[in-house]
């Protein structure tokens, strides 16, 4: 009797565990079939027919976004026939070539800003290409090229433009892009080269806490109205020759990994490299400074030439650390030109505060002895 009663408690118990294994593997198949629907493309609405709309939520797997990817030729398209483009959370394949877009006549472009004027007038620009904005592709990746491929014409964006937190893994070419919007690429991610040359920036544009890769280029370039590149991060060649600055401009906490050139740039407002980071050679020679320009507490741990600048404004250069002789050769300025060593030199400041302590506790162990 006592065997056939373990017996059954012993069938009963294995029909329970059956019954626990058959309902777990049901409960993990409907969560995963529920994770699996949960990543869903979503596209423009009936009520947008100018946009072109693809976002991918935060719970898709980097699996499910290469599964949903979105080609570049699909957005070209798109930019092609005048629409706005709209890419959150999704990775974008294939490559993109501006010059592949219609030209028009450059009086087809209505409210030309004056930098687009001049531009236009002095380099006899008759025909350009245009997107009509605007242009959001954001938290996103790109594994394809972007060139514009333009050398005597412009790409002209009509509408903002947002690339915020977006990884470009190849080169990103915006040469002679005219951006008549607002630019924001804060956080963005260029592994590759990211080249600005000759680009025309109307409104202000951001750069904040952007990560450049191997080469950076804004030759030329003409930033209209403010910009920022606050505690941007330049780990490779970072290249601002000649390149004009209308407004304010920050460089605050920038890191510069390679060598840096400004040369020849100018700079008509506010100016603020404070605390910023020159881990190699960085040029301003012939740079010219209009108003204020603030390097308070920058590091400049390579060869600093600032031969033939003008300073207009305040130069501020108060506790910046130089670890070799900076060159003020022939610069153009109403103060004294700091120098390592000097008062300002942070390490100098140091020490003195090291010399003062020492003296602190002499005196008062002294006293005490008395």
């Amino acid at each position: 009797m006592t065997g056939m009663m373990s017996s059954r408690m012993r069938m009963g118990r294995g029909a329970v565990l059956a019954v626990v294994v058959a309902v777990g593997a049901w409960l993990n198949g409907w969560v995963m079939s529920q994770a699996q629907s949960a990543c869903v493309l979503e596209r423009e609405r009936p009520d947008q027919p100018m946009m072109f709309v693809r976002h991918l939520g935060s719970e898709c797997a980097e699996q499910e976004r290469e599964a949903q990817a979105v080609k570049a030729d699909e957005v070209f398209a798109a930019l092609k026939n005048g629409k706005g483009v709209d890419i959150d959370g999704a990775m974008i394949v294939g490559d993109l070539f501006f010059d592949a877009l219609p030209p028009v006549k450059a009086e087809a472009i209505s409210n030309q800003p004056s930098l687009l004027r001049d531009a236009l007038r002095v380099q006899q620009i008759t025909e350009v290409r245009r997107l009509a904005g605007p242009i959001a592709i954001t938290r996103s990746v790109i594994r394809g090229t972007i060139e514009t491929r333009l050398k005597d014409s412009y790409v002209v964006v009509q509408g903002p433009v947002t690339l915020t937190g977006t990884m470009f893994e190849r080169t990103a070419d915006f040469s002679r892009m005219v951006f008549l919007g607002p630019v924001d690429c804060s956080e963005a991610v260029f592994l590759s080269q990211a080249f600005f040359i000759q680009a025309l920036f109307a409104q202000p544009a951001r750069f904040e806490k952007t990560a450049f890769g191997l080469h950076s280029r804004f030759h030329r370039s003409v930033f209209g109205e403010s910009v920022s590149f606050l505690r941007a991060g330049f780990n490779g060649l970072a290249e601002f020759l000649e390149v004009t600055f209308e407004k304010e401009a920050s460089f605050s906490r920038t890191y510069f990994k390679m060598g840096t050139g400004f040369s020849g740039s100018r700079f008509g407002g506010i100016l603020d490299f404070s605390e910023a980071l020159f881990e190699r050679e960085a040029f301003f020679t012939f740079t010219v400074f209009e108003q204020d320009a603030y390097f308070r507490r920058s590091t400049f741990r390579g060869t600093a030439d600032f031969s033939d600048a003008q300073f207009k404004g305040i130069d501020d250069f108060s506790k910046v650390m130089f670890d070799v002789q900076p060159s003020f050769a022939r610069t153009q300025a109403s103060g004294a030109r700091p120098s390592p060593g000097s008062l300002q030199d942070p390490r100098m400041l140091y020490g003195i505060a090291a010399i003062l302590a020492v003296f602190t506790v002499v005196f008062l162990w002294s006293v005490r002895t008395r």
